[in-house]
């Protein structure tokens, strides 16, 4: 008597860079699903520093060093059923593959409305969706300033994380601000979008993201993800769910990202948007057609929705089977983030006691001795995260005043 054999599972390539999931979340997620197959180009620095895990963890399709016709034929010979990537960097090269391969993805037409912040505003105001004033800083930024008013945001016209975004209230700081901007990469200056700080709560950010699922069946809301208050000046401190809005605000924060989506043409994929809450109502930040960076650990601990997988089925032409979400208590992240200065980190003290306080799971330092601390990096700059539950907001609220007491990171000058 003989055993068919069982078919082979479907092979997903994902385009790796720094991104939303890391190398073990991938391939963890895929279990019983499918194959992974890491694309990775190593001159990208996310890619170098992951080489060898993404080695140890499953097949490499090296793409090092190819040019476009080349990079499509090597992943011709790779067989995959479905092409993706949770790094925002690498939506235009996943893209073209994915058009090359015959594969499902964003077309690279919009690719530009998901990575280029003035090409989104621009859509976003022609469709009626929201006109949010928004130019590029030129050779005189004295007419972007006349276009965008005070106060207003000045960060590059590419790029996530919140890095080199700086507000600007007054003539003088916009103009010294544009005038510091690195060179190499381009800038917008766009208006302030100024937040009701009771829209949320009073210990709670004046903001929150939409998290949703687009398939050929249509566009799924997974969840609204709460947020603890920026630091300055526009550094994420951290997550929470489910979030603290009133059952209006909520509709209406759902409402304005559905709108968002069909204005752009996203029909694939994942999004991650980021939505102010004004006085006047919910505004959109930004829509990115990608899994939201620190997503998919509070959302999977909170839920056990599993926004990793639902990605690789998405890109493998499966529906995922997503429940509603259900909350026991309050699930969090909270970010350690260092003070609005540049400097090299001398110490980190408070560690215990924050590993001490109730509720919380664990600590996970990213903080180094030595290590050089910029905040314009952004969310990037934070040094370690604390990871717990809480019963209630309440108790969440007096945890979060203790950690921000807790936390003591010593700098000295840069070496």
């Amino acid at each position: 008597m003989t055993t068919a054999a069982r078919p082979a599972p479907p092979r997903a390539g994902v385009c790796y860079d720094l991104g939303s999931a890391t190398p073990n979340d991938i391939v963890a997620a895929a279990h019983r699903l499918c194959e992974v197959v890491f694309v990775a180009d190593f001159d990208r620095p996310g890619a170098a520093a992951a080489r060898t895990a993404l080695h140890e963890l499953a097949e490499v399709v090296d793409l090092t060093g190819l040019d476009p016709d080349a990079r499509i034929t090597r992943l011709k010979e790779a067989d995959l059923s479905g092409l993706l990537t949770y790094s925002e960097y690498l939506l235009g090269e996943t893209a073209r593959l994915a058009e090359g391969l015959g594969l499902p993805g964003h077309p690279t037409a919009l690719v530009p409305a998901l990575v280029d912040k003035l090409v989104q505003r621009r859509i976003l105001a022609e469709a009626g969706v929201q006109a949010t004033r928004c130019t590029v800083i030129g050779e005189d930024p004295a007419e972007a300033l006349a276009h965008t008013g005070l106060p207003a945001v000045i960060k590059p016209r590419i790029g996530a994380g919140s890095l080199h975004t700086t507000r600007v209230d007054t003539a003088e700081e916009f103009l010294a601000t544009a005038a510091a901007r690195p060179d190499g990469l381009e800038f917008v200056a766009e208006q302030l979008l100024v937040g009701d700080p009771t829209a949320a709560g009073e210990a709670w950010g004046d903001y929150v993201s939409v998290e949703s699922v687009h398939t050929p069946n249509g566009s799924r809301q997974v969840c609204v993800t709460g947020k603890f208050p920026l630091a300055e000046p526009f550094r994420e401190t951290g997550m929470l769910l489910p979030h603290t809005l009133g059952p209006d605000t909520e509709a209406a924060v759902l409402a304005l990202e559905a709108a968002a989506v069909r204005a752009l043409g996203i029909r694939h994929g994942l999004t991650h948007t980021e939505i102010k809450l004004t006085p006047e109502g919910p505004r959109i930040i930004e829509v990115n057609g990608r899994l939201g960076g620190y997503v998919p650990e509070i959302l999977r601990r909170a839920t056990g929705i599993n926004l990793v997988r639902a990605a690789l089925e998405t890109a493998l032409g499966t529906e995922p089977r997503i429940p509603p979400a259900r909350h026991r208590g309050v699930t969090y992240q909270y970010f350690l983030a260092p003070p609005p200065v540049a400097g090299t980190l001398l110490d980190v003290e408070g560690l215990d006691e924050l590993a001490a306080l109730p509720g919380v799971r664990s600590v996970e330092a990213h903080a180094a001795p030595g290590r050089r601390v910029d905040w314009r990096e952004g969310t990037q700059s934070h040094l370690g995260i604390v990871y717990g539950t809480a019963p209630d907001h309440e108790a969440l609220r007096a945890v979060a005043a203790s950690a921000a007491t807790a936390f003591r990171p010593v700098l000295g000058p840069d070496a």
